[in-house]
């Protein structure tokens, strides 16, 4: 049963708290039990694991004594470790100095510094862990275009000379030899723009030469959640063949003059399944983080271009793929720690910054592209929810780390009248950055 096409019968507000509460729970669940089972590893006793928050609605005890819970409000979850106040691991005083050394060594309080911190660190890894597992896999079960480029399958496009078939290998176009996917590109962002180009094949082992298509025409092969192609409704699959009437036959030419846009409203003659359409959309200005770390700031409508042929791919070693999940988590990483500094200098626009809301929206919308896109979005949101946990700020497991680190280094924890303070301030400072947020969720194109 496709569970994702189910939903839009109950409308888009239904499809997209679905999504976001589903997305949500698999981070959040990842998350609390990273701090639960490494807590239990180092000997400290969790009294409930909770995902939502409120009136319970299931629960169970388990061996351990844990009681697991579902909560009626899935916006959250926490664990609840022996000897603290609440969810957020304030100290139960009064009932931590009741208790013998040998129990209190099970606490999150009285337990080794080392146990606390690593308990503590546990939550973030393991949102960087699901991020890594799931790029891996994705990877691992897609496959790897292989080199030289060879043609896996012929996509449908508007009527075109193209003599290409399944498993041809291009060893040349325009008589440029193309060896590898990298050489390839280059070829076709430096070479002649024409409906048709001379390719040479290696076709049942035999070479020869051939007239095909242009190779990257403005063929839609991925619609950016939340952009203004989805808003138009725009889908994979499209082509666009004319812009402001202008016909086009390259995802470059394309590109440049969106870019060249300066956000005003462009005419798009859509190609889809054998029909003519138009749609009317405006480009937004949008910054792009870049593998240096940088951001590029440029007009875009939100889509990636495809190919006239799916590459052919083959499965990667393990190796392979888990070095390609490091890398996508990694990147991740960077582009938060890079686009909260240059949002800081004002090198880029605070609407960068998105809530609640503006995460939901774009659960809905990656949902609606299908499963893999879904999966790939929980992957990049758990990247980043790992790294927010990290942020120095007191309520969040990066605040707590920096107490750790200030007991080892003073070797006595910071006072109990200073955590209150500096807790109740880390938790305004949430409330600000949640408020903010959610006002570039209202307010933000």
């Amino acid at each position: 049963m496709d569970f994702f096409g189910l939903l839009p019968t109950f409308g888009n507000f239904a499809y997209t708290v679905v999504a976001f509460v589903v997305a949500l729970s698999i981070i959040v669940t990842v998350h609390e039990y990273g701090h639960y089972i490494v807590g239990r590893w180092s000997g400290i006793y969790a009294e409930v694991f909770s995902l939502g928050f409120g009136p319970v609605l299931i629960s169970r005890e388990d061996r351990h004594g844990t009681r697991w819970q579902i909560a009626a409000l899935p916006f959250g979850g926490y664990v609840k470790f022996l000897g603290d106040a609440s969810a957020v691991s304030d100290k139960a005083s009064d009932a931590l100095a009741k208790m013998d050394s040998d129990t209190l060594r099970h606490t999150m309080h009285g337990a080794p510094l080392w146990a606390r911190a690593a308990t503590v660190a546990a939550g973030p890894v393991f949102n960087f862990v699901l991020s890594f597992l799931i790029f891996s896999i994705i990877v691992f079960v897609r496959g790897e275009a292989i080199d030289p480029p060879t043609v896996g399958s012929i996509k449908n496009l508007p009527a075109t000379q193209n003599a290409l078939l399944p498993d041809d290998t291009i060893l040349a176009i325009a008589g440029q030899a193309t060896p590898d996917y990298e050489t390839f590109y280059d070829v076709i962002e430096k070479g002649p723009v024409a409906d048709t180009l001379s390719y040479r094949v290696l076709r049942d082992g035999a070479e020869q030469d051939i007239t095909g298509p242009y190779p990257w025409p403005p063929l839609i092969q991925g619609v950016q959640p939340g952009s203004a192609a989805e808003q138009a409704d725009l889908k994979v699959g499209d082509v666009i063949t004319a812009i402001d009437d202008s016909p086009i036959i390259a995802f470059n030419q394309l590109k440049d003059i969106v870019v060249a846009s300066d956000g005003r409203e462009l005419k798009l003659d859509i190609w889809r399944d054998g029909e003519t359409l138009q749609v009317t959309l405006a480009p937004r200005r949008t910054d792009m983080p870049q593998r240096d770390g940088s951001f590029e700031t440029r007009w875009l409508i939100g889509m990636t271009g495809g190919l006239v042929f799916t590459p052919k791919t083959e499965t990667p070693g393990v190796i392979g793929a888990m070095g390609y999940g490091v890398d996508q988590t990694v990147f991740i990483v960077k582009s938060s720690v890079s686009g909260l500094y240059h949002m800081v200098i004002g090198a880029i626009g605070t609407c960068n910054l998105r809530g609640p809301l503006g995460i939901a929206q774009t659960s809905g919308s990656a949902a609606s592209q299908g499963i893999e896109s879904f999966i790939w979005f929980v992957a990049f949101l758990s990247a980043a929810v790992g790294f927010l946990n990290l942020m120095p700020i007191p309520v969040l497991d990066g605040g707590h780390l920096v107490f750790h680190a200030y007991e080892a280094i003073a070797g006595r924890p910071p006072n109990d009248n200073v955590l209150r303070v500096l807790m109740t301030g880390g938790l305004a400072i949430l409330l600000s950055l949640m408020v903010f947020g959610l006002s570039n969720d209202l307010f933000c194109p």
